[in-house]
Parts: structure tokens; sequence; C-alpha cells
């Protein structure tokens, strides 16, 4: 098929699944942020006695990941990972491709248009090994201890309090500083690839172009740093605040 065969194709996978990636951090920096408005609220911590969802005493943060329970969210998620999965593994496939055709590694030495590039554009394979790595840290931070838990209920219970969570695990110094290299890593990865995906779906006039970069730049940036704040403020709740 042309769209597995042709490089133009390639890119387009890549591109449509880049954004499945882009929406998916989207939507968990937005409700991770929550928790650090309800630090501000008083609301932090608040978690109702009961099990039901969307609870009147419930902190913003616990009420978000009562929405994510929801069964349109239920579904959506999983296919943004799918999304996310695809990437990963179509880049891979990818990359690995690309280095046979060029005769191997070395063969990245010699001088090439692609020298020209940004370091981030250069990297982007390195960058997306240990975004993954650090992916399989958090979900064992999260994911397992919640959503698993509630899918697999015989392997234990799941943890009804997300912001136990969050203090347990960015309670470490060296965690919060583990996932700030990670917050780094997805800044310049997805820095390079928020322009590169509307380029390869015909964005790419000279005017809009460097808008379109510019706004890159501008949501790569209010991604990461959400979700910066959120391990700043998880790490002095645990550590500052009674």
């Amino acid at each position: 098929m042309f769209i597995f065969n042709s490089s133009i194709g390639k890119k387009f996978i890549q591109a449509v699944s880049g954004a499945f990636l882009i929406i998916f951090l989207l939507l968990h920096a937005t409700i991770n942020f929550f928790s650090v408005i309800d630090s501000f609220t008083g609301k932090f911590g608040a978690v109702a006695a009961d099990d039901k969802l969307f609870s009147a005493g419930d902190g913003l943060f616990k009420l978000g990941c009562d929405f994510m329970s929801t069964p349109v969210i239920s579904i959506m998620v999983p296919v943004l990972a799918l999304g996310f999965a695809v990437h990963i593994l179509y880049g891979c496939w990818l990359t690995v491709k690309n280095v046979i055709a060029r005769g191997g590694v070395k063969r990245y030495e010699v001088p090439s248009r692609a020298a020209a590039d940004s370091w981030s554009s250069r990297n982007m394979f390195v960058l997306g090994i240990i975004i993954v790595g650090f992916i399989v840290f958090h979900l064992f931070h999260f994911w397992a201890k919640m959503q698993l838990l509630e899918f697999c209920p015989s392997l234990g219970e799941a943890e009804n309090n997300p912001y136990l969570l969050l203090t347990a695990t960015f309670g470490r110094w060296w965690v919060v500083l583990l996932y700030f290299a990670w917050f780094l890593a997805v800044w310049y990865h997805l820095s390079h690839g928020f322009w590169s995906m509307f380029q390869t779906v015909g964005w790419d006039g000279s005017t809009w172009f460097k808008r379109i970069k510019v706004i890159g730049i501008i949501v790569c940036t209010i991604i990461c740093l959400a979700f910066v704040i959120v391990a700043v403020n998880a790490f002095i709740q645990a550590n500052f605040i009674a």
C-alpha cells in the first residue's frame, strides 16, 4: 500500500499517531494540574468517604480522576494510548530501517542535510527511548495502582485517593529530579514533533509554518510546565505542609 511503502505515507502515520500523543498529554496535564488548584483552595487531599463518582466532598483533582473513569473517556483513553503505541513502535521500526538503508550507524557521521537541523530533530529516536522508559516508570507509580487494579481486582484493591499517589511518588526529591529529566525530554521531542506533524500533512506555507513553530513551542511549554508544577506542588505538599 502507498501509505506503508512511500516516505510520505510513513511520515503521515507518524504524524497522525503523534497527534494522539499530544492530545493524550494535554488531557493528562490538565487533570493533574487540578491538584495544584486544589492546594490553593484547601481541597488538596479532599476525598469523600463513599466510592461514588463526582461526590460533593471531593477535590477538583479527584473529580478529574472520576471524569477519567466515565464510559466515554474510558473508551477514548485506550484509543489515544493505542495511537501512542503505534507512534512508538512504528518510529522504532522506521529508525532501524533508515539506519540499515544508510549503511549503518557510522553513515550518520558524514556531513548531511540533517546536520543543519535542530538537535531535537537529530535525536528524536534517543528522546523517544528516554520517554518510553519513563512512561513505564510512571505507569508503575499511578496506572498500576489505580486503573489496572480496577480492571483486575484480584490483584488487589485500587487506590481511591489519587492525592496519596501524588505525594507518595513526588515526596522523594530524587524521583522529582528523574521526572524533570523526563519532562525535558518530552519538551524536546514535542517541540520538533509538533511542527513536523503539520508539515507532513501539508501545512508548511512560508507564513503559517513560522507561526505553527511558535504555537508548537507554546503548547509544548505549557504541557511540560504544567507537569513540572504538579510535581513541585506534590513535593511541597508531602514534605512541608501538614
